[in-house]
């Protein structure tokens, strides 16, 4: 592997170079989707995955320098980026479930199934982005389940009828007899990034940040 080069000047860094150490939840192919549209090289990303019942916990305790987030965040301590993906909504169910054969499906009709409550310290305020209390129409969404983790969820999934308003990007992690079926009526998701406010980052996690923004604009 070559050595890790300085991001400002494209000469070779006087010494090694950490790696910018990215919080991921779900799937990682966002996360590398989010690295090769930043034009950075994936050995010098490390992935670091995070509980979404703790989603911040991580961060605060400087055990990653970003955090991949979806929608605004309200944090005092925490600053983020302007978007730097979209993440198509899908609805996760079993294979089984009536809905699991559709193309796509409303979420109008997903509100017929309980669906998962709002997970550990994950804000409330996010969680009622991800799975709205209402749909669109007005119609009560059944927040009854919790959210522990994604085998739970699963296996859940997989012996009932229950569902997840989730996003697209979950489906590469998916077992064979969990679907993802897209919802054609929530728009996508921003997907931003996100570091302690107020703490210096180091050279290489900035341009990471400044890249990935620049990636978005026309």
């Amino acid at each position: 592997m070559p050595p890790p080069t300085d991001p400002t000047t494209g000469g070779a860094a006087k010494h090694p170079v950490r790696p910018v150490r990215l919080g991921v939840h779900g799937s990682p192919r966002l996360a590398a989707e989010l690295v090769a549209a930043a034009g950075h090289d994936r050995r010098h990303v490390e992935f670091v995955p995070y509980d979404v019942a703790d989603p911040f916990g991580p961060l605060r305790a400087d055990e990653m320098d970003v955090l991949i987030v979806k929608y605004p965040l309200h944090e005092p301590d925490l600053a983020f980026s302007e978007p730097v993906l979209f993440d198509d909504r899908a609805l996760i169910l079993g294979a089984h479930h009536p809905l699991a054969t559709r193309a796509t499906v409303s979420v109008e009709e997903a509100a017929d199934y309980d669906t998962f409550s709002c997970p550990g310290d994950f804000p409330p305020y996010v969680w009622d982005q991800v799975v709205p209390p209402r749909t669109p129409g007005g119609r009560p969404v059944h927040r009854v389940h919790p959210m522990t983790t994604v085998a739970e969820m699963v296996d859940l999934l997989a012996r009932s009828t229950t569902v997840h308003l989730s996003f697209h990007s979950l489906k590469d992690i998916l077992p064979p007899h969990i679907r993802a079926v897209p919802l054609h009526d929530l728009p996508p998701a921003p997907v931003s990034l996100a570091w302690r406010r107020n703490t210096q980052l180091p050279l290489l996690v900035r341009q990471f940040v400044t890249d990935a923004e620049r990636s978005t604009r026309p």
